[in-house]
């Protein structure tokens, strides 16, 4: 099974540990997205963190999605994505 097969199997465990985690938007991009990925590759995600939630929030959802997946996770908060990134990111990210 593909990794993007994977988190579509997965993806309302996904949105369910990002409620809990008072995350919202999820959207997937990077190598997964692009169909480049393999057995090493990483998933990325692009997220909005809610107000007055905090790092260890984020740290908690990469932590719940890593065990669930068996995969490294990177999750990165759309407010901390630097402005020449984010277009790119943007660009190919698809929403859970």
């Amino acid at each position: 099974m593909s990794t993007l097969e994977l988190i579509n199997r997965r993806k309302s465990e996904i949105l369910t540990i990002a409620a809990e985690n008072g995350i919202s938007n999820v959207r997937l991009f990077g190598s997964v997205v692009r169909g480049t990925d393999d057995s090493e590759s990483d998933i990325d995600l692009l997220v909005e963190l809610g107000e007055e939630r905090t790092l260890f929030d984020l740290i908690r959802f990469k932590q719940a999605v890593e065990d669930m997946l068996g995969r490294k996770v990177d999750v990165v908060s759309d407010q901390a994505v630097h402005h020449a990134l984010k277009q790119n990111i943007l660009s190919e990210a698809i929403q859970l």
